[in-house]
């Protein structure tokens, strides 16, 4: 096959990448890119280890062609940690030991962003359903739902908004 030139924004930066036209989003951020954050486990959409931000929403970077992405914006963990430290969501996961193998925590992290960044208080049903596609053997969830559910709390104390009835 004959590799095709797809131009996106990667991380805030653009991006121009030479890539077959079957090639999935994942195995082009990985492979070309180098961003190995971005995970491959089942390839088929189920564990949500591939999860990046296309234009802010959390998609299955094993579900769509690099091809797609032309002049879309997409985000990997790399791009959603800051260049020192950890974001929110990175620091309460490590507060909470929400962190064991580290498999699931790019998905599960990207999946959190885009929540909180379409609703900023959300309730423990709220993050529960934006988690359910992401798989973690590890952690049992409780763990994650507890340090998004300190973010939801920290976000709504800065807003002055009245928590949820969940």
């Amino acid at each position: 096959m004959t590799a095709r030139n797809v131009s996106f924004t990667l991380n805030g930066k653009p991006a121009t990448l030479a890539v077959e036209p079957r090639q999935t989003l994942a195995d082009a951020v990985r492979q070309h890119l180098g961003l190995t954050g971005t995970h491959l486990g089942c390839e088929h959409g189920v564990c949500g280890a591939c999860t990046v931000l296309l234009d802010g929403d959390a998609i299955r970077g094993c579900l769509m062609l690099a091809v797609q992405a032309e002049g879309l914006s997409i985000t990997t963990i790399e791009g959603a940690s800051p260049p020192e430290g950890l974001s929110v969501i990175q620091d309460a996961m490590q507060r909470h030991h929400a962190l064991q193998c580290g498999f699931c925590s790019p998905g599960m992290v990207l999946a959190l962003e885009s929540l909180f960044a379409h609703t900023p208080c959300p309730g423990e049903d709220d993050i529960r359903e934006a988690i359910s596609g992401n798989l973690c053997r590890c952690t049992g969830y409780q763990p994650i739902v507890a340090a998004a559910l300190s973010v939801a709390e920290k976000n709504r104390a800065n807003l002055g908004a009245a928590a949820p009835s969940a």
